[in-house]
């Protein structure tokens, strides 16, 4: 370590899904409150110590996690780098394995041993600066994590394994923070856990998500709150209660499903029937019809078969989801699903998660469509290639869908204008700005 910590310069990079970024956000925080010149996911290789925040959620997610690793160790060899320590889930879950493996790394550190990596800089961690992230999204929008880890027991999932089980956080200390946040220009806050239902649970003995939106709507400023990750067994109404009665909680909720067929279902420890999903999704459209719903599923699942694919289908058709995300299954040691036969191969994996898209992307460009004609609020994001992209209410960042608007005015990132609607993608739309006279 060099003697000035101004001389240091850290990068971190950042991989797999919005809750590691937002850790990589809280280490930066602390880093640059203690002087340190910190900067995210830098091309510029004007730096001498990097922090990877690995994923290792699934094979795809950890490979690229290895190979981002073995790039910076290449270029510390270089004598590009003096530094490189390795974070996340990936290093919490093989940490004694990468070890020895790539004994060029520095330090590997697990999910909640931020303290130790911030001995490594020669800084103490502090509580105080909680809301004092640097921020690697645009200024007008942020992630704020509401608890940690999750005491579902998924057969597929090895999330627990990585991540803990589930701890919120107390209500004071987040809604400090969105405050802070807002001050700093975010207009829009999505709220991300590996369960947001369970919220409150453990600190305040029973589910507090609904209280916690409607002390987080409050706030002056904040325009948008959205929902993520929502777990459909037991699912509170009274989230959607607090949704429907304040206007700057989106009307978007996304409940990961996994699967329709309740004989995969039962394999993935789910908790719950495709009947009962059938009927939660019907209480929640007749509470709020306009409601965007998102989910996730698992194509390839051990024991799948085509008949469990066509049921699948069948529910999406029924169901007439507004986005739909899908994952082949990755085979995960440790899970309770690691004891079953992986019997499905990767190319037929693909081929059926190919089959269910086919059926959604007719659904969302038909959703889409309808849209043609109505005028919609819509966030802008940024400008690329001559046109503004932005989001309705019903979209969320990066998995959903975009409004392509032409406009003559220049449009800045955060502002909210009306768009109508003029043209339908599959999965975008286009429109115009609506002149108001």
């Amino acid at each position: 370590m060099k003697t000035k910590n101004k001389k240091d310069k850290v990068n971190i990079i950042t991989l797999g899904c919005s809750k590691n970024m937002v850790d990589s956000e809280v280490l930066s925080g602390q880093l640059a409150a203690a002087d340190f010149d910190v900067q995210h996911e830098s091309k510029k290789l004007d730096h001498n110590i990097v922090v990877v925040n690995t994923c290792g959620f699934i094979d795809l997610a950890k490979e690229e996690s290895i190979n981002t690793i073995l790039e910076q160790v290449e270029l510390k060899k270089r004598g590009k780098l003096d530094k490189v320590y390795v974070t996340g889930c990936l290093s919490e879950r093989y940490k004694q394995n990468l070890e020895e493996e790539i004994p060029e790394v520095d330090a590997f550190f697990g999910t909640m041993e931020l303290p130790f990596l911030l001995r490594k800089f020669d800084v103490d961690y502090k509580a105080e600066l909680v809301g004092e992230r640097l921020l690697s999204t645009p200024n007008h929008y942020a992630y704020l994590k509401i608890s940690e880890g999750c005491n579902r027991t998924c057969s597929f999932c090895a999330i627990p394994l990585m991540r803990g089980k589930h701890v919120s956080r107390p209500i004071e200390s987040l809604v400090q923070e969105a405050k802070l946040l807002v001050s700093r220009g975010v207009k829009e806050i999505m709220l991300i856990a590996q369960e947001l239902t369970y919220y409150g649970l453990d600190i305040y003995k029973k589910r507090e998500l609904p209280k916690l939106l409607r002390l987080l709507s409050d706030i002056p400023g904040l325009e948008w709150i959205r929902l993520h990750y929502a777990y459909p067994s037991k699912f509170p109404m009274e989230i959607i209660d607090a949704m429907k009665e304040r206007e700057n909680i989106c009307n978007y909720l996304d409940m990961p499903l996994q699967h329709a067929s309740n004989r995969m279902l039962k394999a993935m420890k789910r908790q719950i029937t495709r009947e009962e999903m059938e009927d939660i999704i019907g209480e929640i459209k007749y509470k709020i019809p306009e409601i965007c719903l998102r989910t996730t599923l698992i194509a390839g699942f051990p024991g799948e078969t085509q008949d469990d694919v066509e049921e699948l289908k069948l529910f999406l058709k029924k169901m007439e989801f507004d986005r739909v995300g899908i994952f082949t299954y990755s085979h995960e040691e440790n899970t309770s699903a690691f004891n079953l036969e992986n019997n499905v191969n990767e190319e037929e994996k693909e081929r059926r998660a190919q089959e269910i898209m086919d059926v959604q992307q007719e659904i969302s460009y038909q959703k889409n469509e309808a849209k043609i004609g109505k005028t919609f609020k819509v966030i802008i994001d940024k400008k690329e290639a001559g046109k503004y992209l932005g989001r309705t209410e019903f979209d969320s960042v990066e998995v959903d869908n975009e409004v392509i608007i032409n406009s003559e005015k220049k449009l800045n990132p955060g502002d909210f204008i009306n768009v109508k609607i003029t043209k339908a993608y599959d999965y975008d739309l286009e429109g115009e700005v609506v002149i108001e006279h």
